[in-house]
Protein backbone atom coordinates (compact mmCIF):
# COMPACT_ATOMS: atom_id res chain seq x y z
CA UNK A 1 0.00 0.00 0.00
CA UNK A 2 1.05 3.39 -0.74
CA UNK A 3 2.02 5.75 2.21
CA UNK A 4 -0.74 7.71 3.20
CA UNK A 5 -0.32 11.56 2.24
CA UNK A 6 -1.28 15.15 2.98
CA UNK A 7 -3.30 17.53 0.03
CA UNK A 8 -2.69 21.07 0.10
CA UNK A 9 -5.13 22.88 -1.44
CA UNK A 10 -5.06 26.35 -2.22
CA UNK A 11 -7.56 28.58 -3.40
CA UNK A 12 -4.68 30.90 -5.19
CA UNK A 13 -1.44 31.25 -5.97
CA UNK A 14 -1.14 34.04 -3.36
CA UNK A 15 -1.72 31.12 -0.79
CA UNK A 16 1.51 29.46 -1.46
CA UNK A 17 3.63 31.66 1.28
CA UNK A 18 1.13 29.90 3.89
CA UNK A 19 1.19 26.79 2.26
CA UNK A 20 5.01 25.97 2.07
CA UNK A 21 4.93 26.72 5.92
CA UNK A 22 2.61 23.77 6.25
CA UNK A 23 4.52 22.01 4.11
CA UNK A 24 7.52 22.29 6.18
CA UNK A 25 5.81 21.36 9.28
CA UNK A 26 4.80 18.29 7.92
CA UNK A 27 8.54 17.35 6.74
CA UNK A 28 9.35 16.24 10.38
CA UNK A 29 6.91 13.69 10.52
CA UNK A 30 7.80 12.41 7.27
CA UNK A 31 4.36 12.87 5.19
CA UNK A 32 4.45 13.23 1.04
CA UNK A 33 2.90 16.38 0.74
CA UNK A 34 0.61 17.32 -2.93
CA UNK A 35 0.18 20.72 -3.33
CA UNK A 36 -2.58 22.18 -5.38
CA UNK A 37 -4.25 25.19 -6.64
CA UNK A 38 -8.12 25.35 -7.21
CA UNK A 39 -10.59 27.94 -6.27
CA UNK A 40 -14.43 27.12 -5.43
CA UNK A 41 -15.52 30.10 -6.08
CA UNK A 42 -13.66 30.45 -9.99
CA UNK A 43 -12.79 26.93 -10.78
CA UNK A 44 -15.26 24.76 -9.47
CA UNK A 45 -14.77 22.17 -11.79
CA UNK A 46 -11.01 22.01 -11.54
CA UNK A 47 -11.72 21.57 -7.98
CA UNK A 48 -14.09 18.94 -8.40
CA UNK A 49 -11.15 17.23 -11.23
CA UNK A 50 -8.47 17.11 -8.62
CA UNK A 51 -10.88 15.97 -5.93
CA UNK A 52 -12.00 13.28 -7.68
CA UNK A 53 -9.03 11.97 -9.09
CA UNK A 54 -7.59 12.21 -4.98
CA UNK A 55 -10.89 10.47 -3.90
CA UNK A 56 -10.71 7.47 -6.47
CA UNK A 57 -7.02 6.64 -4.67
CA UNK A 58 -7.79 4.73 -1.88
CA UNK A 59 -4.67 5.37 0.24
CA UNK A 60 -5.42 7.58 3.23
CA UNK A 61 -5.03 11.26 2.89
CA UNK A 62 -5.74 14.48 4.79
CA UNK A 63 -6.76 17.56 2.77
CA UNK A 64 -5.61 20.80 4.30
CA UNK A 65 -7.58 23.86 1.97
CA UNK A 66 -5.96 27.57 2.29
CA UNK A 67 -8.82 30.09 1.31
CA UNK A 68 -9.38 33.40 2.67
CA UNK A 69 -11.69 36.02 2.61
CA UNK A 70 -15.08 33.41 1.69
CA UNK A 71 -13.57 30.30 2.61
CA UNK A 72 -15.76 28.07 0.24
CA UNK A 73 -12.74 25.91 -0.37
CA UNK A 74 -12.62 24.07 3.07
CA UNK A 75 -16.37 23.30 2.56
CA UNK A 76 -16.78 22.53 -1.44
CA UNK A 77 -14.03 20.21 -0.29
CA UNK A 78 -15.24 18.50 2.77
CA UNK A 79 -18.70 18.13 1.35
CA UNK A 80 -17.38 16.23 -1.23
CA UNK A 81 -14.23 14.04 0.37
CA UNK A 82 -14.90 11.17 2.66
CA UNK A 83 -11.39 11.97 4.19
CA UNK A 84 -10.70 14.49 6.91
CA UNK A 85 -10.54 17.95 5.91
CA UNK A 86 -8.45 20.87 7.69
CA UNK A 87 -9.35 24.56 6.69
CA UNK A 88 -6.37 26.69 7.61
CA UNK A 89 -6.98 30.22 5.86
CA UNK A 90 -4.45 32.41 5.67
CA UNK A 91 -3.79 35.85 8.20
CA UNK A 92 -6.00 38.62 6.98
CA UNK A 93 -6.32 41.84 8.86
CA UNK A 94 -9.29 42.34 6.08
CA UNK A 95 -12.53 43.04 7.61
CA UNK A 96 -11.54 43.13 10.65
CA UNK A 97 -10.66 39.48 10.90
CA UNK A 98 -14.47 38.99 10.23
CA UNK A 99 -13.45 37.11 7.33
CA UNK A 100 -12.39 34.15 9.40
CA UNK A 101 -15.85 33.54 10.34
CA UNK A 102 -16.87 31.93 6.81
CA UNK A 103 -13.97 29.55 8.24
CA UNK A 104 -15.79 28.59 11.63
CA UNK A 105 -19.51 28.94 10.40
CA UNK A 106 -20.16 25.57 8.09
CA UNK A 107 -23.47 24.28 6.96
CA UNK A 108 -24.73 21.16 8.49
CA UNK A 109 -23.11 17.68 7.18
CA UNK A 110 -20.25 19.87 6.31
CA UNK A 111 -17.57 20.04 9.42
CA UNK A 112 -13.73 20.67 8.27
CA UNK A 113 -11.64 21.71 11.45
CA UNK A 114 -9.93 25.17 11.31
CA UNK A 115 -6.64 25.36 12.43
CA UNK A 116 -5.13 29.06 12.15
CA UNK A 117 -1.25 28.06 13.00
CA UNK A 118 0.33 25.95 9.88
CA UNK A 119 2.63 24.15 12.29
CA UNK A 120 -0.67 22.75 13.89
CA UNK A 121 -2.93 22.10 11.00
CA UNK A 122 0.87 20.14 10.27
CA UNK A 123 0.57 18.47 13.38
CA UNK A 124 -3.09 17.53 13.12
CA UNK A 125 -2.94 16.10 10.21
CA UNK A 126 -0.07 14.30 11.34
CA UNK A 127 -2.36 12.62 14.39
CA UNK A 128 -4.99 11.90 11.61
CA UNK A 129 -2.34 10.18 9.22
CA UNK A 130 -0.55 8.42 12.71
CA UNK A 131 -3.62 6.05 12.99
CA UNK A 132 -2.71 4.74 9.77
CA UNK A 133 1.25 4.90 10.12
CA UNK A 134 2.69 3.76 12.86
CA UNK A 135 5.62 5.35 12.10
CA UNK A 136 4.53 8.77 11.54
CA UNK A 137 2.64 8.11 15.35
CA UNK A 138 5.95 7.53 16.54
CA UNK A 139 7.30 11.14 14.79
CA UNK A 140 4.01 12.67 16.44
CA UNK A 141 4.63 11.06 20.22
CA UNK A 142 8.60 12.11 19.44
CA UNK A 143 7.41 15.51 18.83
CA UNK A 144 5.09 15.88 21.43
CA UNK A 145 7.70 14.57 23.71
CA UNK A 146 9.98 17.56 22.90
CA UNK A 147 7.54 19.68 23.18
CA UNK A 148 7.06 19.23 26.69
CA UNK A 149 11.02 18.70 27.53
CA UNK A 150 11.70 21.87 26.18
CA UNK A 151 9.20 23.32 28.93
CA UNK A 152 10.74 21.53 31.77
CA UNK A 153 13.71 22.50 30.68
CA UNK A 154 12.61 26.49 30.95
CA UNK A 155 10.52 25.66 33.70
CA UNK A 156 14.31 24.32 35.55
CA UNK A 157 16.47 27.33 33.99
CA UNK A 158 14.06 29.61 36.09
CA UNK A 159 15.19 27.91 39.08
CA UNK A 160 19.04 27.63 38.61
Amino acid sequence: MKKAYIVILMGSKADLDHAQKIQSAVEIFGIPVNMRIGSAHKTAAHVIELLREYESDPTPKVYITIAGRSNALSGFTDGFVKSPVIACPPPSDSFGGADLFSSLRMPSGIAPAVVLAPANAALLAAKIIGLYDTEVQQKVVDFQHNNAKTVIEDDSALHE
